[in-house]
């Protein structure tokens, strides 16, 4: 069974056991049909008042996936709905907080639409459907060549070695990320060998779909270890993007002169990590405010922004916390810098 065959089963079995549940009717349109681009739209009856809402399946429901509806400009969160096969009680509570409409197929439901008010959490679905695995495409090394191709939009055209060397990946990385951004919708080619033209399509999604990724499979691996260090010492700093870059608060901070920062994330060379260390003094605590990863992208390919880490990166630091005070900040690097990455060619 296909993905979206999946995926309209977990929308089914939601719906159907809501409605059981709760006495309400659920009729469900595909996106085609709506003139939508989300997976689906739900149209939910109540006592004569017909609620449309856009629908999202999701495998399961992480970080990232509760902070981008607030952020992103595609959804207007409270015409949005989170489907998945199972959201745990703790999720729910947090999904809640944050106005995140979901429901899932155990019959666990949050929809704020007045009068319509339900909210169950704490059932479980043993049976509940399972969508397939993440693809490579959205794991370590497919996420890391997606980077320099969201960020680098010329770089798409390059004979795949080039692509490969500016990546930092492997030749094979780039065959089989390109079928499966094909397979899955996100690429259109023409012609082939040295004709070849391709264009990165549905820009949008595959964006979320990259920041997911990164946050979920990405970013924990690229964690070199958590620091702390006098007080303030990060104020007015200028580093040597050859040695470091700041990511997270810091740079958000920087790029949009909002945000005080609480945290401090910095990108650092993985061949020399420890001069960051040594020049400010940072001393190793499980529990400091400093937290260095390596640098994955090619400063080449994708030249800093002044000492900073792309744009994008910044942004999916900002999802990566949890933090809702990080939202109007996102919000404006996504407005600013983010939407102009997934304009259509």
């Amino acid at each position: 069974m296909d993905r979206h065959t999946l995926e309209h089963a977990v929308l089914q079995n939601a719906a159907d056991t809501c409605a059981r549940e709760t006495g309400i009717k659920i009729n469900i349109r595909l996106p085609e049909e709506a003139g939508q681009r989300a997976d689906a739209v739900l149209e939910i009856y109540h006592h004569g008042k017909r609620i449309t809402l856009e629908a999202e399946v999701k495998n399961r429901i992480s970080t990232a996936d509760t902070l981008l509806p607030l952020v992103t400009a595609r959804h207007d969160p409270e015409k949005y709905v989170l489907v998945t096969p199972q959201v745990t009680a703790m999720m729910a509570d947090r999904l809640k907080a944050l106005g995140i409409q979901f429901m899932d197929e155990a019959g666990n439901v949050y929809l704020n639409q007045p009068p319509l008010y339900l909210f169950v959490k704490g059932n479980k679905n043993p049976e509940a459907t399972r969508l397939p695995a993440v693809r490579r495409a959205f794991k370590q090394a497919g996420l890391q060549l997606l980077f320099h191709l969201l960020c680098n939009r010329d770089l798409l055209n390059k004979p795949f070695r080039t692509i490969a060397a500016q990546a930092g990946v492997a030749f094979g990385v780039v065959n089989w990320t390109m079928r499966e951004l094909k397979e899955l919708g996100f690429l259109e080619e023409t012609g082939t060998r040295r004709n070849r033209q391709a264009r990165l399509i549905r820009k949008e999604t595959l964006l979320e779909r990259w920041v997911t990724g990164y946050v979920e499979q990405l970013r924990p691996k690229l964690i070199h270890g958590r620091y702390q260090g006098p007080a303030g010492w990060w104020h007015n700093v200028v580093l040597d993007p050859e040695t470091a870059l700041w990511g997270g608060e810091v740079a958000a901070a920087k790029l949009t002169k909002h945000l005080k920062p609480q945290d401090v994330t910095l990108y650092v060379d993985r061949q020399n990590p420890n001069t960051i260390l040594i020049e400010h003094r940072l001393r190793k605590d499980p529990l400091g405010d400093v937290t260095l990863l390596y640098r994955f992208w090619n400063l080449d390919a994708i030249p800093p922004e002044q000492d900073m880490a792309p744009p994008l990166l910044v942004y999916a630091d900002l999802m990566a916390t949890g933090e809702q005070r990080n939202l109007e900040t996102a919000r404006m690097i996504y407005e600013k810098y983010i939407v102009q990455l997934i304009r259509e060619d």
